[in-house]
């Protein structure tokens, strides 16, 4: 299977990740959760090329982050219909942008990320129901400063799918720090996005080859399928 990031590779970066047995699959477990990472206005932007809607949305993926979350759309359906729980993380600043670690590193409008700002909603064609869970965070990973373990062990989640964006940035983070408390992960593939090109096949070849699965939005639909008939079994 070609991979996002295989055109990047030298000849030297396959000898390295062949010989070193990178990429090697962890695998998923009974009770997987939908993460949907920051799908919202501020991060999405308009769909249309990147470049042409950054005056409005400087943090927005443009029409790639758009394709992602059309992709995430029918995942999220298939979550519904096989009673797979979904969590949804926004990334926002409570009342003032003095603690936003990202504020210092770009040059923005910073009102537009505080909370109760429109633009820091999530999407409405991806508008949480009562079923889902929302966390909200100021930081890269949904796991720093939020009740997220505290949801997962009562949720008795073993496995998190992880979609939304920026892959390099929340998506990675809150990937490595699922792994770190031992639950088994997949980001998948053609349902991240990233602002920048590199970085988000660097970051998806990081995490294929050290931390968890990096897998297409297919495998994920046949996943959740079992694990929907299971359940329905187990209920007979």
């Amino acid at each position: 299977m070609t991979r996002v990031w295989d055109s990047s590779l030298t000849a030297t970066d396959k000898i390295v990740i062949e010989k070193g047995g990178y990429g090697q699959s962890r695998g998923l477990g009974k009770n997987p959760l939908l993460v949907i990472i920051d799908a919202q206005y501020n991060y999405i932007g308009a769909d249309k090329p990147i470049a042409e809607q950054l005056d409005e949305w400087p943090s927005g993926g443009g029409d790639i982050a758009w394709k992602g979350i059309r992709k995430i759309e029918k995942l999220k359906e298939s979550a519904v219909e096989n009673n797979i729980p979904v969590l949804y993380t926004r990334n926002v600043q409570k009342k003032t942008i003095q603690f936003d670690s990202f504020s210092t590193k770009a040059k923005r409008d910073q009102t537009k990320y505080l909370d109760g700002n429109p633009a820091s909603d999530i999407l409405e064609c991806l508008a949480p129901t009562e079923r889902d869970i929302v966390v909200d965070k100021s930081y890269a990973s949904a796991f720093f400063g939020t009740p997220l373990i505290s949801y997962l062990v009562k949720l008795k989640i073993d496995s998190l799918v992880i979609v939304g964006g920026s892959t390099s940035g929340c998506v990675r983070a809150t990937a490595v720090d699922a792994v770190t408390h031992n639950f088994n992960v997949a980001v998948i593939e053609d349902a991240v996005f990233d602002r920048i090109e590199l970085s988000h096949k660097a970051a998806l070849l990081d995490l294929w080859m050290k931390y968890c699965d990096v897998v297409p939005s297919d495998n994920i639909f046949h996943y959740f399928n079992e694990i929907g008939n299971t359940q329905k079994e187990e209920v007979k």
